[in-house]
């Protein structure tokens, strides 16, 4: 763990001329700050891209124009080496929301006039100055939700705006102590560990050597939030294990952590198969793979919030269920 500050400053300036640009100066901002081999990871419908002018062509421009006056409210900030490369790369992470006016449809879904949220998080490799890598999950069905559309049966969660820490300390703009980054790292390995030993089916005491009693699992818009060691295993682990197998565990592309905050993100993060009723799936040996987010808070010696971003859209399209799709017939009908 060391001292990110130049590449704290630099996503943050970054960030403040992409959310005041419009228009062509996006593209000029987003070439600005990033490589010329610039990677990109997005959720579906938007996947990889691999220069900058199509970042902003297949993603950032389309959003803009139908989000309006954008706020970037981040509840998490932070930066820190990867555990997945023996800490040679720099990253930097933010999660929180975008919010602004819903003006125009956007992928579709038909524009309210009103503030609208989108949920993000962001992973930043940076090398030599500038942006190399990004990966972007952000929370499509959520909007869906916000404008009164059920594109998926009633989740197992509560739905609702997601908060940031309860402790309001997430943005570490500053420097923070080395030591309590390496321990929240620490515990989130011993959190993976214990949790991927035996095929997911974590019992209790396992659950309670990395989590408090009252933790909270702030998952995506589709499954939805819980509360408590005890309705987190009833509202999602139990429907999780029940109607999903064969799963494998695929590792991360970057896992790091600074001060009490860490994360994760994987492309994809697990490769499985449907056993019936998940997310309204009918049983299939087709596989299929999850991409996901993982932040989380450490409160003393153990995990206390967990925010999770999965890219439900695309392990639904591979199982032949393109929701987008679907939304525009139903909306032309």
């Amino acid at each position: 763990m060391g001292d990110f500050q130049g590449n704290k400053d630099l996503v943050r300036k970054y960030y403040d001329e992409l959310d005041a640009a419009q228009g062509d100066e996006i593209d000029e901002v987003i070439a600005r700050h990033t490589a010329d081999d610039y990677h990109w990871r997005g959720m579906h419908p938007f996947h990889e891209q691999f220069s900058a002018a199509d970042v902003a062509k297949v993603f950032w421009k389309p959003f803009r124009r139908s989000f309006t006056s954008i706020q970037r409210r981040p509840d998490v900030f932070m930066a820190g080496l990867n555990d997945c490369d023996d800490f040679q790369s720099e990253w930097v992470v933010c999660m929180g929301h975008m919010m602004g006016l819903f003006d125009h449809d956007w992928l579709g879904i038909p524009s309210s006039g009103k503030m609208a949220f989108l949920r993000f998080a962001e992973f930043n490799r940076i090398e030599h100055g500038r942006i190399a890598e990004t990966a972007l999950f952000c929370d499509i069905i959520h909007v869906m939700q916000q404008v009164g559309l059920t594109p998926l049966p009633l989740q197992t969660g509560a739905h609702f705006i997601q908060p940031g820490p309860k402790t309001h300390d997430g943005l570490l703009f500053g420097a923070t102590d080395p030591e309590q980054g390496a321990k929240t790292l620490a515990l989130i390995n011993q959190m993976i560990a214990d949790l991927t030993c035996d095929y997911w089916d974590s019992p209790e005491e396992r659950l309670g050597r990395t989590w408090h009693d009252d933790m909270i699992w702030f998952g995506p818009a589709g499954i939805g939030a819980t509360y408590t060691r005890e309705r987190y295993r009833k509202q999602h682990q139990g429907p999780f294990r029940e109607h999903l197998k064969d799963i494998v565990f695929n590792g991360h592309i970057c896992r790091m952590a600074e001060d009490h905050f860490g994360g994760f993100f994987g492309w994809p993060n697990l490769s499985m198969k449907t056993a019936g009723n998940y997310l309204g799936l009918p049983a299939s040996d087709h596989p299929t793979d999850m991409r996901v987010v993982d932040i989380y808070r450490r409160d003393g010696d153990k995990l206390a919030e967990n925010w999770i971003f999965i890219d439900i859209l695309h392990f639904l399209n591979l199982q032949g269920l393109d929701v987008l799709g679907r939304m525009k017939e139903i909306l032309r009908t």
